[in-house]
C-alpha cells in the first residue's frame, strides 16, 4: 500500500480515499479544486501545474473533462502527496482543513431521487398504506424516483429553515410550520460526462458517465408530503432543502467496496438486467446522530437498485445527462430497526418515540436540532475510509409574507 510524506496513518482521508472539493480561503476568495488528505485541502491547481486546464474555479471542470482526465488527475495527486522528493514543493499548497471554506462542491445540473431501499419502501408502504401490500405492483420492475429542486440543494452545514405549507389535521386543511420534519440518510451520485438526447445509458457504460459519490440528506416535511403526493408524489415536502457533504469521493476510490447488490425475486426488462455485468452494489456503512447521538447505522450493502440501474431507467426515454447533474438512492434503511434511514421509520410514525443521549425524546425533528450523517467504506489494502459528512441544523419557520 502506497504511503504518504504527511503524517496521516491514523487518518481515514489516506491516499486510498482523496475526495475532492471546492473551497476558497479567507486570504483568496477565488473558488478552487481541493482534495483532502488527512486534516488538510491540497490545492490541486496550485500543486499541479500541469493539470490547470482541469482543475481550476472547483470541481465542474474536471467533472466535465472525462474518465481519462479523471484518471490522470487522481494519478497525478497521488504521486505527489506520496513521492517524498515532491514535499518541498507541495506542502506549501497544503491548506488546513480549518482555514478552508468548503463550497457547494459542484453546480448542480439537475437533481433526481429514488426510492432504491426495498426495507425502506416497505415500512413507509407498511405506515403509509396499512390496509395495501407495503411495496407498489412496480417496485421490483424498475427503480421509482422523482424530479426534485437543483436551486435547494445546499452544501453541509447550511441550515435549514422548517418549512410551511398545507397538512391535513383532524380539525381539516391548515397552512403552519411542518410538525413532521425529517431526514432521510442518502447517497448521492455526480454525473460528470453528460449523454445526447434520446441516447440511454447502458449499465455498461455507467462508469463513464458518475464521477462519484457524496453524502446526502433528503429533508422530508411528512405531514406535507402526506397531503400532496397523491397523485402525482412529492412536492414542496420535499424541495425546500437537500443537503450535500462538501466531499465527492471517485468511483476509483469505492473498489474494495463493491459488492452484489441483494438477490432479486423478479425477473428484470433487459435494460436493467445486471446479472453478467461487474457487481455494482456498495457496502458502505452510515451513521446518523442527532445533535450528536447516533440513531441508527443504515447499511448500504442493502439497497436493490444500483446506481448504473438508476441511470439507465433516469435515461432510457431519451432524458439527457448534464455534467453535474446528480441522483440520489433515497433513504437506506436495513432489515433492523436500528438501521432506519428516517426519522419516520425510526419513531414510527410518532408511534415509538426513541430518546437522545440527553434524555430528551424525538419522532420528528424540533427548532435547533442538527443531523450529521457519515459513512465508510473498506479501503483497498483494509482498513477503512472516510466520504466525509453531511450536516445542517434546523431554524425556526419563516412566518407568511
Amino acid at each position: 500500500m502506497t504511503s504518504s510524506w504527511l503524517d496521516i496513518e491514523e487518518s481515514q482521508f489516506g491516499l486510498e480515499a482523496l475526495p475532492y472539493a471546492t473551497f476558497h480561503t479567507a486570504a483568496d476568495p477565488a473558488p478552487r479544486l481541493g482534495v483532502r488528505i488527512g486534516d488538510h485541502v491540497l490545492d490541486v491547481a496550485a500543486a499541479a501545474a500541469g493539470l490547470a486546464g482541469h482543475c481550476e474555479g472547483g470541481l465542474d471542470g474536471l467533472l466535465a473533462a472525462g474518465p481519462e482526465a479523471w484518471t490522470e488527475v487522481r494519478a497525478e495527486v497521488t504521486r505527489l502527496l506520496s513521492d517524498p522528493a515532491c514535499e518541498a514543493e507541495v506542502r506549501p499548497h497544503l491548506v488546513p482543513l480549518e482555514d478552508a471554506v468548503l463550497l457547494l462542491p459542484f453546480t448542480v445540473a439537475d437533481y433526481v431521487d429514488f426510492y432504491a431501499s426495498e426495507h425502506h419502501a416497505t415500512n413507509v408502504g407498511r405506515l403509509f398504506r396499512p390496509d395495501s401490500e407495503p411495496l407498489t405492483p412496480n417496485w421490483k420492475h424498475l427503480p421509482i424516483g422523482y424530479h426534485g429542486r437543483a436551486g435547494t440543494v445546499v452544501v453541509s452545514g447550511t441550515d435549514v429553515v422548517r418549512p410551511t405549507g398545507q397538512r391535513r389535521t383532524p380539525d381539516g386543511i391548515v397552512d403552519g410550520p411542518s410538525i413532521r420534519l425529517d431526514i432521510e440518510a442518502e447517497l448521492g451520485f455526480v454525473v460528470g460526462v453528460g449523454s445526447e438526447i434520446a441516447d440511454p445509458v447502458p449499465l455498461a457504460e455507467a462508469a463513464d458517465h458518475i464521477f462519484g459519490v457524496a453524502l446526502v440528506n433528503d429533508w422530508s416535511a411528512r405531514d406535507i408530503q402526506a397531503w400532496e403526493y397523491v397523485p402525482l408524489g412529492p412536492f414542496l415536502g420535499k424541495s425546500f432543502a437537500t443537503s450535500i457533504s462538501p466531499w465527492v469521493l471517485p468511483l476509483a476510490a469505492l473498489e474494495a467496496a463493491r459488492i452484489r447488490p441483494p438477490e432479486r425475486d423478479v425477473p428484470l426488462t433487459g435494460y436493467l438486467d445486471d446479472s453478467d455485468l461487474e457487481p455494482w452494489g456498495l457496502d458502505l456503512a452510515l451513521e446518523v446522530r442527532v445533535n450528536g447521538s447516533l440513531v441508527s447505522e443504515p447499511p448500504y450493502a442493502t439497497m436493490y437498485w444500483t446506481a448504473p440501474q438508476m441511470l439507465a431507467h433516469m435515461t432510457a426515454n431519451g432524458a439527457i445527462l448534464r455534467v453535474g447533474d446528480l441522483f440520489a438512492s433515497g433513504t437506506i434503511s436495513g432489515p433492523e430497526p436500528g438501521q432506519r434511514g428516517s426519522l419516520l421509520e425510526l419513531g414510527w410514525s410518532g408511534a415509538e418515540p426513541f430518546k437522545l443521549d440527553d434524555g430528551s425524546v424525538r419522532s420528528f425533528l424540533e427548532d435547533g436540532d442538527e443531523v450529521t450523517i457519515t459513512a465508510t467504506a473498506p479501503a483497498p489494502g483494509g482498513g477503512r475510509i472516510a466520504l466525509g459528512e453531511v450536516s445542517g441544523r434546523i431554524l425556526p419557520a419563516k412566518a407568511r409574507p
